[in-house]
């Protein structure tokens, strides 16, 4: 039978083969997404599904297009996409579809492609180069798109004409610079008028970012890659905005408002031909809504909000509805929905993003209680109807006539996809990802006084009396939940469990989907809580599970948990006897800026909360194992994050593992890659442990 590692790494995760990426086409009510025939196969075809009819057809499959003109490899612009997106996949990985018209726009291996969803005829184009992010106009007529940097568009006689650029090689028009793209979740950079004769455009300036290079090949004849890195502390790119005609003339927009504003957060271009604009700080403790006259470039601030510590980004969210402005703000310990300065969901709810907002009111993902998220709508005056119901996890898009839900929970392993028409079930589309070849044996608790959500995993054929080691397995962090509802998400904790391990898993402070105030007991540090959290949880389990073995006690994580992982061996070695550091931050000066600095403040106002966080600094404490592990290709963490640790830990004379990964980026995508890195981990903890080898199951 097929492993479990090698059933995981295949399965991309068990990714492939589930439904996403939805889009419902006005007047038609088709809706176009993306899946893979199945669970081995990570090709994503572009498909529709009429939900009257209950029918899904193949769109687009990727080796059925007609290449046109040169064939392309796809682009630096497109890698970078995917990789800010966390994208596993290939074929066909993105597309956008027209406001008005039934037609979509999307690339394949760089080529330029649309498709008409009521006659399902395909049309590819010529151009001048690669094609990144292709944005089709509302009437369906036209087709922005990236290429080298400069920002072009296509017509339906497949003319490829030039809208904006320059051979300054430090700027780039129509694209997200990193930080919008990494941290801010604004992965555009351009987007049409509403009567598609015009373009908002941004021009992207890192002349002034910091240069680094990152030699990520093991042939030593390969060239390093030069890296335009914002690291804490340092300048962001310069990011301009202006509307460009067809012909390339351009209106500039003058959004910074003489530097106050640093980060230009997203974008709504209304049908009254005006622009919103949502900003921020660089302190992230203002957020400000701007009114753009698009004819004139007059710009209004209309409204703004602040918080002593930060003002969150949330997906969907503001958004403007005639005269009303719909937000999404903390307010008394709750993040809430907010319009018109007023909150109106309730303190009892947290909204994690806004779906779909018309004239009846707003459709939002909320959680009344970090485990769950449920599907809500809420008239003007806050009264809610749910759309969701059961325990579990569920994602939606909607354009107010049609909804499609995405649900997980405990009971089965993959997404269950419906479609609501006036808020009742109408059609289904089918998962086609794989079933794991493992069983869960979970239990749910809350631990401590502050009741970390956590979850204990034990192997399937434990007695319940001998003693067992256990293994921490969490994330911990900012921005992602380990411990949900979801089945998904607790494949990997059981087989490490399975392999003779009890492993516990904690969303301790700092971690989302709980409270505001929860989340910002890591303001200024991003240590303590956290560890302290992780401890707490071992502790309380072992306090249920008696048979627990604190004697041997591993943790293990990636990116955030690898930090959590490498903070707990060095601070705390009478507790944790070793563990594995996959991509951990390590000196939080090298990280970026958005991110670090919404939580230690900058380094030069803050130096303290830098100097407090370093594991470099702590390098000395070492006592038990340490595997570190690094992508060298990683452009989000880098490598120097794990080579300056291992220096200071040389340095000070203490043994330790480094496993550098030749080629390999922050998510880890290769096969045999994801595949062995569980098994070398598996073993590295058995050795570390004193735990007798049998090979993993």
């Amino acid at each position: 039978m097929e492993t479990f590692p090698r059933q995981y790494a295949r399965t991309r995760r068990f990714t492939v083969g589930a439904p996403r990426s939805f889009a419902i086409a006005p007047n038609t009510h088709r809706i176009s997404y993306l899946q893979s025939s199945s669970g081995s196969d990570p090709i994503n075809r572009l498909w529709i599904h009429d939900p009257y009819s209950q029918t899904s057809t193949v769109l687009a499959d990727p080796k059925d297009l007609k290449v046109v003109g040169e064939k392309r490899k796809v682009s630096e612009e497109e890698r970078s996409r995917r990789e800010r997106a966390r994208e596993v996949g290939s074929g066909i990985v993105a597309f956008s579809s027209s406001a008005e018209a039934p037609n979509v726009a999307f690339t394949s291996e760089g080529t330029l492609y649309t498709a008409d969803l009521e006659s399902k005829e395909i049309k590819g184009f010529e151009t001048t180069g690669s094609v990144f992010d292709p944005q089709i106009s509302p009437n369906g007529n036209l087709v922005a798109y990236v290429s080298g940097g400069e920002l072009r568009y296509v017509d339906s006689s497949g003319n490829d004409l030039l809208v904006a650029g320059s051979e300054n090689q430090n700027k780039s028009y129509g694209v997200a610079d990193f930080i919008a793209a990494e941290e801010m979740g604004r992965r555009r950079g351009h987007w049409w008028s509403p009567r598609g004769d015009r373009l908002l455009v941004t021009e992207v300036d890192v002349s002034n970012v910091l240069n680094w290079h990152i030699l990520s090949s093991s042939d030593p004849s390969s060239s390093p890659k030069s890296l335009r890195y914002p690291k804490a502390g340092t300048n962001n790119p310069e990011v301009k905005l202006g509307i460009y005609t067809l012909e390339g003339a351009v209106l500039p927009i003058n959004w910074s408002l003489s530097a106050f504003w640093e980060y230009l957060v997203n974008i709504q271009w209304t049908e009254e031909s005006l622009i919103y604009l949502t900003v921020q700080t660089r302190d992230q403790q203002s957020m400000g809504i701007l009114k753009v006259d698009s004819d004139t470039g007059s710009i209004e601030e209309i409204y703004r909000w602040s918080d002593k510590y930060w003002v969150e980004i949330i997906t969907g969210a503001p958004k403007i509805i005639g005269e009303q402005i719909i937000t999404v703000e903390d307010r008394n310990d709750a993040r809430s929905l907010v319009i018109d300065n007023h909150p109106i969901s309730g303190d009892d709810l947290q909204v994690r993003s806004l779906i779909n907002c018309n004239k009846q009111g707003v459709l939002a993902a909320v959680s009344a209680n970090p485990l769950e998220q449920h599907i809500m709508h809420f008239d003007f005056d806050g009264v809610r109807t749910p759309f969701t119901e059961g325990t579990g996890v569920h994602d939606a898009v909607s354009n107010g006539a049609l909804t499609v839900i995405q649900s997980r929970n405990m009971d089965v392993h993959g997404v269950k996809t419906i479609i609501l028409a006036e808020g009742s079930p109408i059609s289904e589309i089918q998962d086609h990802s794989a079933k794991p070849n493992i069983s869960l044996n979970i239990n749910f608790h809350r631990l401590g006084e502050n009741k970390i959500e956590s979850v204990v995993l034990l192997p399937q054929n434990h007695d319940g009396t001998s003693p067992i080691p256990v293994l921490l397995d969490p994330y911990g962090g900012p921005h992602a939940q380990r411990v949900r509802c979801a089945q998904v998400l607790f494949g990997v904790s059981q087989w490490f469990a399975d392999q003779g391990f009890a492993v516990i898993v904690s969303d301790g402070r700092g971690t989302p989907g709980r409270s505001p105030a929860f989340e910002r007991e890591i303001y200024g540090d991003l240590a303590t809580a956290a560890l302290k959290d992780q401890i707490v949880a071992l502790s309380e389990a072992a306090e249920i599970y008696t048979y627990l073995d604190l004697g041997r006690v591993g943790i293990r994580g990636w990116s955030f948990g690898g930090y959590l992982a490498a903070l707990a061996v060095l601070r705390r070695p009478d507790i944790f006897h070793a563990a594995v550091a996959g991509a951990p931050v390590t000196d939080w000066k090298l990280y970026d800026t958005h991110y670090t600095e919404r939580y230690l403040g900058h380094p030069r106002h803050n130096p303290e909360n830098y100097e407090n966080t370093n594991l470099c600094n702590e390098a000395y404490k070492l006592e038990n194992p340490l595997l570190l592990i690094h992508g060298l290709a990683d452009d989000n963490v880098v490598a120097a994050h794990t080579f300056q640790l291992s220096q200071a830990l040389l340095e000070a004379g203490k043994p330790h593992e480094v496993l550098p990964l030749s080629g390999v980026t922050h998510m880890t995508p290769q096969e045999t890659v994801a595949e062995n890195l569980l098994r070398i981990q598996l073993r590295f903890l058995q050795k570390s442990l004193g735990i007798d080898n049998e090979g993993d199951k």
